[in-house]
């Protein structure tokens, strides 16, 4: 009996493993998704060097500070937006909730913390 319960347990535990890889996204597809979406403001690297990034004064997302941020503060900010003021400029980004999956934005989290210095 304790033999078939290990054997079930593992069963269930392989298809609840297998289930969670085929929902990982392609790292190819959250690429895009960042170029897309985050690359306008944020760059390809996440330092926020473009013009844009530049002129809403955005934070470089490779620093030891930002990386600190929990995943949950990333979420929040791609699912909701960001309305904010940094030395007199307006930092705004409209949310992605409802045009991303939870899991495009686990792998853009997941994605910003490979830019890390």
């Amino acid at each position: 009996m304790k033999h078939a319960r290990l054997l079930a347990s593992i069963a269930a535990t392989s298809v609840l493993l297998s289930a969670t890889a085929l929902g990982a996204e392609d790292p190819k597809k959250t690429e895009r998704t960042w170029k897309s979406k985050c690359a306008s403001c944020h760059g390809q690297t996440g330092k926020g060097d473009t013009d844009k990034g530049k002129q809403m004064k955005v934070a470089d997302m490779t620093t030891a500070a930002y990386q600190a941020k929990k995943d949950d503060e990333f979420k929040k900010a791609i699912n909701d937006g960001v309305k904010t003021e940094k030395d007199g400029v307006k930092q705004e980004m409209d949310g992605f909730k409802g045009e991303l999956t939870p899991e495009q934005v686990d792998a853009l989290v997941a994605y910003i913390r490979t830019l890390k210095k």
